[in-house]
């Protein structure tokens, strides 16, 4: 079991941005963490739900795939399954049409991110609306490039993250 938890890099949004970068990851750690907490200017409708996508070194490429389950607070819930995508749909966000200045959170962790393996990562949301519903998700994904991790993008796939949303990389050792 990982012991020691390090932080890489913490941002903070001053304004809206369509994503987020890390770049530079060192490829001293055995794993990686992302803990966020973020809202979306999306109004898409009535989806209180704004998708969001991670791409690992810049890959655009339909290199993703992932299973997901998750449930609303009504007590209604599904799964899916996703192949081919460009960018995996790891998580959610509150959306602009959810209460004011409520938002989602959520953690990614990425297991052996140096190999030279296909990667594999896992996540957990929870999205809620404290007039009507709640959501939460858990998914595992995997993109099938073989290069160490060096580069996260998380990009938002309706309207942008807004101000004062939180993205903390942590770099994970066993020792």
């Amino acid at each position: 079991m990982a012991n020691t938890y390090t932080l890489i890099e913490a941002k903070t949004l001053t304004t809206t941005a369509a994503s987020v970068t890390f770049t530079s990851i060192p490829q001293t750690y055995t794993d990686l963490l992302l803990k966020f907490s973020c809202r979306s200017t999306s109004t898409a409708g009535a989806d209180i739900y704004a998708n969001l996508k991670i791409q690992f070194n810049s890959d655009t490429g339909n290199n993703y795939t992932g299973q997901l389950v998750f449930g609303l607070g009504s007590g209604s819930g599904g799964a899916g399954t996703y192949t081919s995508q460009a960018g995996n749909l790891f998580s959610y966000a509150n959306g602009n049409v959810t209460t004011a200045s409520t938002f989602s959170s959520g953690e990614l962790y990425i297991p052996n991110y140096t190999s030279n393996n296909q990667k594999s990562s896992s996540v957990d949301c929870v999205v809620e609306n404290n007039a009507t519903s709640g959501f939460v998700e858990v998914a595992a994904e995997r993109w099938s490039g073989t290069s160490a991790i060096t580069t996260i993008d998380l990009v938002s796939i309706y309207g942008s993250h807004t101000a004062d949303s939180t993205f903390y990389l942590y770099g994970i050792k066993n020792s």
